[in-house]
């Protein structure tokens, strides 16, 4: 059994591209669109491939007409972004993102699995970072080996006492200082954090092409090229 585990894939198809195809299940930790100029093709790509999808905040945010609560550095790039996403959807694919469940759990080898997006006390917004203390807090359900999420597009394991908490990371707009898509690979009861390189300039000549204003381009694009959250202005 093999599964792929990804999250934050913000509309990048050349990144999802790049994936693995040699999996037997796929499971999404939600964030399929926004940021990225591929929504519809990624939102169908989910649709065909994943056993197992839960809704990410941006998700929400096209689904709903919500506010994707990003934080202040981001909230231009996820303002004029959306506008886009949405013109770019039709209605069955915004009807999907809006009825994704917020939390899931699933099973493979024997092994139970809790999937959110953010953090199990606000599965769509929290934002949690490897070292918090509040994982130590949350109520798990009990039998959960491995709880799933994504969010910060950071990759990391944490072994807690009573189970494993893994973030994949970001498919398509990683933070974590490399240009490169990230996913989580589970296999013979065992899971890996991998990479795999990408056509990051595609994408951003498809981003030049969107009707961005100049500075929300250059943000989205340093953010590919380097893997970073762009200085202050």
């Amino acid at each position: 059994m093999r599964v792929l585990i990804v999250s934050d894939l913000h509309a990048n198809l050349e990144a999802v591209a790049a994936l693995p195809r040699n999996f037997d299940r796929l499971w999404v930790l939600g964030d399929l669109v926004n940021y990225g100029p591929n929504p519809a093709e990624v939102v169908e790509f989910v649709r065909e491939n994943a056993e197992m999808a839960v809704r990410g905040n941006h998700d929400h945010s096209i689904g709903n007409d919500r506010d994707p609560q990003c934080s202040a550095r981001f909230r231009a790039m996820a303002e004029e972004t959306g506008r886009y996403t949405r013109s770019a959807l039709n209605e069955e694919q915004v009807r999907y993102l809006r009825n994704l469940p917020v939390k899931a759990t699933v099973a493979a080898e024997g092994i139970w699995f809790s999937m959110c997006h953010a953090a199990p006390p606000d599965p769509l917004f929290e934002y949690r970072e490897e070292d918090s203390p509040l994982w130590l807090a949350d109520a798990i359900a009990p039998g959960i080996g491995i709880e799933l999420v994504g969010h910060t597009h950071i990759p990391f394991r944490r072994a807690l006492e009573n189970r494993l908490v893994v973030n994949p990371g970001s498919v398509g707009q990683p933070k974590h200082g490399r240009a490169e898509a990230r996913y989580a690979i589970w296999q013979d009861g065992k899971i890996s954090l991998e990479s795999v390189p990408y056509e990051v300039e595609a994408t951003v000549a498809k981003l030049r092409r969107l009707p961005l204003s100049p500075q929300v381009f250059e943000d989205l694009a340093f953010v590919l090229r380097h893997g970073r959250v762009p200085s202050a202005r």
